[in-house]
């Protein structure tokens, strides 16, 4: 029987997956080189609450409204049946809150977030590890956020950001 087997099946035929096909969070582990989808899943978090801090309540339910329903990555494991807006709206109920009351924090006063605070916090809020370029886990959320997109939300979203993280936001 083996002698009748199809030249094609006696080689091992795979194809890479595009990566528009893979799930969120692996395109944000692969490209942003994180160990795996959890460390994808917090720091993905962590990079979202500060863009949501820089953005009106307003513009941040625009962009909630296009990444709902779309899931985060396709697992088992109930840690990471999240959908992309679960990720987007922030899991600790005190900082959504808080998120939703403040104005963006911008312009002229202690709490400003510009390019250099944005990344230090990724850094640190989302335990990126010290081996770990923090400015590529920056653009991998990013290619993987503009995916989901419309054109419209994605210039919205740049408008938002200070000057190096707009630059890494238009290379994503």
């Amino acid at each position: 029987m083996e002698a009748n087997t199809p030249k094609t099946l006696d080689k091992a035929q795979s194809s890479p997956i595009d990566a528009k096909d893979r799930p969120f969070l692996e395109k944000v582990m692969v490209k942003g080189k994180l160990g795996d989808v959890f460390d994808a899943r917090d720091v993905t978090e962590v990079v979202y609450r500060v863009m949501r801090d820089l953005m009106t309540t307003e513009a941040a339910d625009r962009v909630a409204e296009e990444l709902a329903d779309k899931p985060a990555e396709i697992s088992d494991d109930k840690a990471l049946q999240n959908t992309i807006v679960d990720l987007w709206k922030d899991t600790n109920p005190i900082v959504g809150f808080l998120s939703r009351v403040r104005p963006p924090w911008q312009g002229p006063g202690i709490f400003k977030i510009d390019s250099d605070r944005f990344l230090f916090r990724v850094a640190n809020e989302g335990g990126v590890q010290p081996n770990v370029d923090r400015e590529e886990v920056v653009k991998a959320v990013f290619s993987a956020t503009k995916d989901e997109l419309s054109p419209e939300r994605i210039e919205e979203i740049a408008s938002w950001l200070p000057d190096h993280v707009r630059k890494l936001w238009e290379e994503a």
